[in-house]
């Protein structure tokens, strides 16, 4: 008995010593886990990595990757997603609310700050990047260093990735042609005419707005013809002011939409499997365009993920599957002074009869403030 006192005593003392090493392990690592997310959040380039492999390490090491606002039909994100799936298969992309406005992506950021569900990284409308600097960590990937500096924001807070031409969608085979915005506030119309989003709130509504008041005689600095325009259309009772998916398209609720050309694209080639022809057209002298821009949550729960996933975007192979969805990739001019662009995707995307107005940082500002002052007074919430 006396001798299996002391083993069990010696098994208590080894047991016990046991825990204590491995909560003092448990201690060391989860140190050294926040010590390399600290790290990792305040890297600027891939040089804090020590290069690709040193990112891909960290990356696959955090094993998840937090995006939102993706829907893989527009400009081919699903594409994109896929890809870069199939490249880092050790690392879990946690695709957050598809069809979120850029203020949502934003509101997504401040509501779970501090939490593993905050969205690591966003695509947001110019517009909403100029305001929310303050939730974004500066981050210049390899590819950017090609991107034209007039594009650029100067600390590399956000960075343009795609672009395309704000246009006009409808369902041709149900209410035939149109050739001028007029049209759409012909009685046929009634209840299907929409932007997809608020104008203050996501960026294809904002520049949907900018294409209707250039249409109408407006122009960046009087925006007064483009809200009259949208009053009128409320009150002959076209407007519909939904939020734009594709199930309200294909069900018809929203049938004639103001959106990029590469969401018409993926909209066309939809529906004519359903013998639906869907016409695009782009006004003359009316042409907007305007990057989105990539950011990084400077809180962002997996930052060499987020920062890898960035990489990925500015390569040829993720510039080109947007093109394949019909969206303009920032680095086109660079891809085809490499030989790296697809010519075949180039030559689907949208021309205009002239280049698309493009506005800088200061106007964003300045027209969203206008609208959030006056858009809902005149259209409602």
């Amino acid at each position: 008995m006396k001798q299996r006192i002391s083993v069990l005593a010696g098994l208590a003392l080894f047991t016990s010593a046991s825990l204590g090493l491995s909560a003092c392990g448990s201690s060391a690592a989860n140190a050294e886990s926040a010590e390399n997310k600290a790290k990792y959040q305040a890297a600027t380039s891939i040089d804090d990595f020590g290069g690709m492999e040193g990112l891909e390490k960290a990356a696959k090491a955090e094993g998840q990757l937090n995006v939102i606002a993706l829907p893989h039909d527009w400009s081919n994100w699903g594409g994109v997603l896929e890809s870069f799936k199939k490249k880092y298969p050790e690392i879990k992309v946690n695709e957050q609310n598809p069809n979120a406005s850029s203020k949502e992506e934003i509101d997504a950021i401040k509501t779970n700050q501090g939490t593993d569900k905050a969205p690591d990284t966003v695509d947001v409308g110019i517009a909403v990047a100029t305001e929310s600097t303050q939730y974004f960590a500066a981050y210049e990937t390899q590819g950017a260093k090609n991107i034209d500096p007039a594009l650029k924001q100067k600390d590399n807070l956000y960075t343009p990735d795609y672009t395309g031409v704000m246009s006009v969608g409808w369902n041709k085979t149900k209410y035939g042609d149109i050739s001028k915005i007029e049209d759409l506030k012909d009685p046929k119309f009634k209840g299907v005419v929409s932007l997809n989003g608020k104008p203050a709130e996501a960026g294809a509504a904002f520049n949907g707005f900018l294409m209707a008041n250039l249409a109408n005689g407006g122009n960046l600095n009087n925006l007064q013809p483009g809200l009259d325009f949208f009053t009128e259309l409320k009150k002959l009772g076209n407007l519909n002011t939904i939020d734009v998916t594709s199930a309200t398209i294909d069900s018809g609720q929203t049938a004639a939409i103001f959106d990029w050309s590469y969401n018409q694209a993926s909209t066309r080639d939809r529906l004519k499997a359903q013998g639906v022809e869907w016409g695009i057209i782009v006004f003359p002298g009316s042409e907007v365009g305007s990057y989105y821009q990539q950011a990084i949550n400077k809180e962002a729960p997996h930052p060499a993920a987020a920062r890898l996933w960035q990489e990925f975007l500015y390569s040829p192979e993720a510039q080109n599957l947007w093109m394949k969805g019909g969206a303009m990739p920032v680095l086109m001019a660079q891809m085809e002074k490499d030989g790296t662009i697809d010519a075949e995707a180039k030559a689907t995307l949208v021309e205009t009869s002239q280049p698309p107005l493009t506005y800088l940082a200061e106007d964003s500002s300045r027209i969203t403030k206008w609208l959030q002052e006056n858009w809902d007074k005149a259209i409602g919430n």
